[in-house]
């Protein structure tokens, strides 16, 4: 099996914005573990510790999220593709559309990277997380994805089994709503963290906790409002910390906030030159280590006090990096 060995490269940036206190942060080790990314749209994993890097799922296509098993030895991505329909009345249209996958690491070991399974046929699935439990994968899907002349899309939260099966609507007015919720993140409660869309634009931060799924739109708009650009959210594992990207050209990064939104800590500012990826980033089992990636094709990881930088990958077009659960073999 091929292998690539990558220099670790450390950075420090400086920033105005606070980042954790040491106390609030706590002890932090060394990281471990995998991380599985997107190079050049197939399927990647990286060893931490030793920077060995193996190409899972040979597919051109991902696009998105991606998503560990509980056992590590699966995992979860999307794959796009495009509609394009020029009636001949000038009906129709052009929207890209997504189904979600899995990767079998054991495949690949055994050097058939071109094997994985289809999860959903819908069209509008994509960017899946693993329930806390490992038992339901949430995720996102365009209710109107499978219509060629859709004239706007229909986002709505979802849950599944981890065979496709059961898929079930967080809103069950999903029919008629115009405003939307996208990317979304769930902790071990059920309180989901996820985007609002409305006015066909992502808007901001918004939580409801498993007792609020129905709340009326206009709360949830309110909610929105008062965490503009703050997108691509993901709870940390034991559920203290949300980890989310500012998508802001005058002060970009990624931040850690506490469950009710009231702190917001500096982790880590893109270099001159560079932006982030608004794909959620993901923490480490111990949730003390976030990776993400930025628009030169590099994976990141940042301890979650901000301190430990270090670039694994790239420049190159490298791109959403998950981190392997908490296992035997990590």
């Amino acid at each position: 099996m091929a292998a690539i060995l990558m220099a670790t490269a450390a950075f420090s940036f400086s920033s105005a914005a606070d980042k954790m206190p040491a106390e609030l942060a706590g002890s932090i080790g060394e990281p471990s573990g995998k991380i599985a990314f997107l190079r050049e749209k197939s399927v990647w994993v990286l060893d931490i510790k030793s920077g060995r890097q193996e190409e899972i799922c040979d597919v051109n296509n991902g696009d998105g999220r991606l998503a560990w098993s509980a056992d590590n030895r699966e995992i979860l991505f999307t794959r796009s593709g495009t509609v394009d329909l020029q009636g001949p009345d000038m009906m129709g249209g052009k929207h890209k559309v997504y189904d979600i996958f899995k990767a079998f690491l054991d495949s690949a070991y055994a050097n058939n990277r071109f094997w994985w399974l289809r999860i959903t046929d819908g069209l509008g699935c994509r960017d899946p997380e693993w329930s806390a439990d490992g038992k339901k994968i949430v995720f996102w899907k365009d209710m109107n994805a499978n219509y060629v002349n859709a004239f706007e899309p229909n986002y709505q939260i979802c849950t599944m089994n981890p065979d496709g099966s059961d898929i079930e609507l967080l809103r069950k007015d999903w029919q008629v709503m115009a405003d939307f919720m996208i990317a979304p993140t769930m902790n071990a409660k059920g309180d989901v963290a996820f985007v609002a869309f409305y006015d066909l634009k992502p808007k901001g931060l918004v939580i409801l906790k498993s007792n609020e799924y129905m709340i009326h739109q206009d709360s949830i708009r309110v909610r929105s409002e008062r965490n503009l650009k703050k997108v691509a959210p993901c709870w940390s594992p034991d559920g203290n910390w949300l980890a989310y990207v500012r998508n802001d050209l005058n002060n970009p990064g990624i931040y850690i906030t506490n469950p009710d939104l009231s702190a917001d800590y500096l982790v880590f500012t893109p270099p001159v030159g560079t932006s982030l990826y608004t794909i959620s980033p993901s923490f480490s089992p111990d949730s003390k280590w976030l990776t993400f990636s930025t628009t030169d094709g590099s994976i990141w990881i940042a301890d979650i006090s901000g301190k430990g930088t270090r670039r694994l990958s790239g420049p190159g077009l490298d791109t959403s990096p998950a981190w392997s659960k908490a296992a035997a073999n990590n």
